[in-house]
């Protein structure tokens, strides 16, 4: 997408896990491409991929401190890029940038949605298992993505019978192509590459999960791992996204026939709260962060309607961020509140849980529960002040961009060479997995908890 001034990107082609050429088009880097997410299995199906990405590769990100609205968060750790020589324009002018995103991915038919969840469960990034059950990952992944498969499907089928956000990556991928050839971005041959997640806040099981994949696809290719890559791990303190949300909600508040009663109800997808409080995932800081930003840069414009922020789509019987969207639409329905306005805040994109989670059944839980006036602002999708703003930041992280070193090797992957202890804990694990399984009243509870 994005480049230094100087640049024309290429037309885009398009890419997947199961194509005898990936490595080849890989090599080959052309300056734009669209691919999705290879997933632990190089076999799966192409439509249960979790992530759809388009054009580059990335690596590991290090916990992100709070940053200062406007900048761009570049990866700075084991394979990534911090710093660096800012060459001169003509030298820059001279190169092909390549730019990958990053994105949700979802199943294009009702017939995707099984291996779609299995894929998404068998994730060790999204199910996180502890080390001793790591081998029950993707048998566990098929019993959940076989019980939730028929109420997904149902999901599915209520908006359309399948995913539209593919084509909304690629109409953004597209609109992004034409922001950064309006930069007159010249390119010969791909010399670097920069990595854009479409998720404005970093967490492990989103932008972490496919940074760890491309990471290991790079360390096994000797001519990718010396290719200079930045990875742009969070966005949404940027002022052109603040922006861009902020017109989005001042523009919808004006539908409604008392704007400033309104109550500004931000959604955002959950993730456990071990990711949070275990594993210093630095997603909820970053979301209050960001709400506090775009309510910030509203009053600004002399809107000051109360807000509130909960998380939604959680799943399993372990703990999730709180609030949940549910019980606070419940809530403020008690609480006297008629007017809402929803704001998907951590999604760019229509897809399920904006079309059919959102505006179905957020929506119908809202006016059983006594809220009357009910409006959700849109996703960016491609809003010319949104895509000019991703543009800007791929140009920014350009000079960031340095080599991936396919020498690293971490000590989590050293203490996987205790191949006795590594035994033990298999036998253990197998038997104490074998009485739990064949217990019908664990598998009761599991599929309540599930379902």
């Amino acid at each position: 997408m994005e480049a230094v001034a100087g640049s024309r990107i290429l037309p885009q082609m398009s890419l997947n896990q199961n194509s005898e050429s990936l490595r080849r088009h890989v090599k080959l880097m052309p300056s734009f491409f669209n691919t999705t997410k290879p997933s632990a299995d190089q076999h799966s199906n192409l439509n249960g991929m979790k992530n759809t990405v388009s054009g580059g590769w990335p690596m590991t990100l290090p916990v992100q401190t709070k940053g200062f609205v406007g900048r761009t968060f570049c990866s700075v750790g084991v394979c990534t890029y911090p710093g660096g020589i800012i060459e001169s324009h003509s030298h820059i002018a001279e190169e092909k940038i390549g730019v990958l995103l990053l994105n949700l991915g979802g199943p294009d038919t009702l017939n995707d949605v099984q291996p779609f969840l299995f894929n998404l469960f068998a994730d060790p990034d999204i199910i996180r298992l502890p080390r001793l059950f790591r081998f029950l990952q993707r048998p566990l992944a098929q019993l959940i993505s076989t019980l939730r498969a028929p109420k997904s499907k149902e999901g599915y089928a209520s908006i359309g019978g399948g995913s539209p956000l593919r084509k909304i990556t690629d109409e953004q991928a597209s609109a992004l192509k034409l922001a950064l050839e309006a930069n007159e971005i010249k390119r010969d041959r791909i010399m670097r590459l920069v990595v854009l997640p479409l998720y404005p806040q970093y967490s492990i099981s989103t932008t972490g999960s496919s940074v760890r994949v491309l990471q290991e696809m790079f360390r096994s290719d000797t001519q990718l791992s010396r290719l200079p890559v930045a990875i742009i791990q969070s966005w949404y303190q940027r002022q052109g996204y603040i922006n861009s949300m902020a017109d989005l909600i001042e523009k919808e508040l004006q539908n409604f026939q008392n704007p400033k009663e309104v109550m500004i109800f931000f959604s955002a997808h959950g993730v456990p709260v071990s990711y949070v409080e275990n594993a210093g995932d630095p997603y909820r800081d970053q979301m209050e962060e960001c709400i506090f930003l775009i309510m910030q840069e509203l009053k600004l414009r002399g809107i000051g309607n109360d807000h509130t922020l909960a998380y939604q789509s959680r799943v399993g019987p372990v703990q999730w961020l709180k609030p949940y969207t549910d019980e606070v639409l419940v809530e403020l329905g008690q609480q006297g509140v008629r007017s809402l306005l929803a704001v998907p805040v951590s999604f760019v994109s229509e897809h399920i849980e904006t079309l059919e989670e959102i505006d179905m059944e957020y929506k119908e839980l809202a006016l059983e529960s006594g809220i009357v006036n009910w409006g959700r602002v849109p996703a960016l999708n491609c809003t010319p002040s949104f895509i000019t703003d991703l543009a800007d930041a791929v140009i920014e992280a350009l000079p960031s961009a340095m080599a991936i070193s396919n020498s690293n090797t971490s000590t989590s992957d050293k203490a996987e060479i205790d191949f006795v202890g590594y035994a033990i804990k298999m036998l253990f694990g197998s038997i104490l997995a074998f009485i739990l399984l064949l217990s019908p009243k664990v598998m009761l509870a599991f599929r309540n908890y599930i379902l």
